[in-house]
């Protein structure tokens, strides 16, 4: 029998969840029938996101929060009654040779990617725990990871440290919130038209050296990654635990 991608009566944490894979992961999870919690620091783009997603007949709600800040985020918790689902999306990348990363730069993007990371999903991983009938109707936690938390690339060391650090996480998490039915996973793209990308990639030269790396020929889509997260949210992966989704266009095949 066919599982569908069916997220009715789930609630959903989106971090990050303004613009990018954040927001199209949010309307993703909506239009499945997810309650779709949605974070950023911005509120303006927390209500494009929230806009959209009430004209897909969806249902959100909103909070400003920075995630590395745990104080603010803790207080966001409590005001979410249930969880079931986290897509533990938001994140940033300063490209730097190895020889020229600047202390700040290395901290910032650790602090984020890493840290509040790691302290994100375990905020999230007590909460989901209490709930009384959790190992009946199990739990997805999904990090966004990159391929680049699976392979090299000049200029991205500190992203790099970060991602492979991400994907040992979620290994380490899956296998103990498994007594829970929570599943953990990662999602690993390649470079997608996001803003962040569309502003690598001004540079020519490394479009179209990134471009090479990718046996399809062309970056990935917002939706396509969007996808992949709503299929892993679902019980149409109940048995996906511990690895990750490479959403890479062959990249890592190579």
């Amino acid at each position: 029998m066919l599982k569908k991608i069916n997220l009715k009566n789930k609630t959903a944490l989106v971090t990050g969840a303004g613009k990018g894979l954040g927001k199209a992961c949010s309307i993703a999870l909506a239009e499945a029938g997810a309650k779709v919690i949605i974070l950023s620091r911005t509120k303006s783009d927390l209500d494009k996101v929230s806009k959209v997603i009430k004209k897909t007949k969806g249902t959100s709600k909103s909070f400003v929060c920075d995630v590395t800040n745990t104080e603010e985020f803790k207080k966001v918790l409590k005001k979410i009654p249930r969880l079931d689902i986290l897509v533990n999306n938001a994140g940033n990348n300063r490209p730097e040779h190895f020889t020229k990363v600047k202390k700040e730069n290395m901290e910032y993007l650790t602090n984020l990617n890493m840290k509040a990371a790691f302290i994100v999903a375990q905020l999230c991983s007590q909460k989901m725990v209490k709930a009384k009938n959790r190992k009946k109707i199990g739990g997805s936690i999904i990090h966004m990871s990159s391929q680049l938390g699976r392979v090299g690339c000049e200029g991205r060391n500190v992203y790099n440290m970060n991602k492979f650090g991400v994907e040992g996480l979620s290994r380490g998490m899956a296998c103990e919130l498994a007594h829970y039915n929570i599943r953990v996973n990662t999602i690993c793209p390649t470079f997608v038209e996001t803003p962040m990308v569309k502003k690598f990639f001004k540079n020519k030269k490394f479009k179209n050296k990134m471009l090479k790396n990718i046996p399809l020929g062309r970056v990935a889509k917002e939706s396509d990654v969007a996808t992949a997260v709503a299929f892993l949210a679902a019980d149409s992966s109940a048995m996906i635990t511990g690895t990750s989704l490479l959403v890479d266009g062959g990249w890592t095949a190579q």
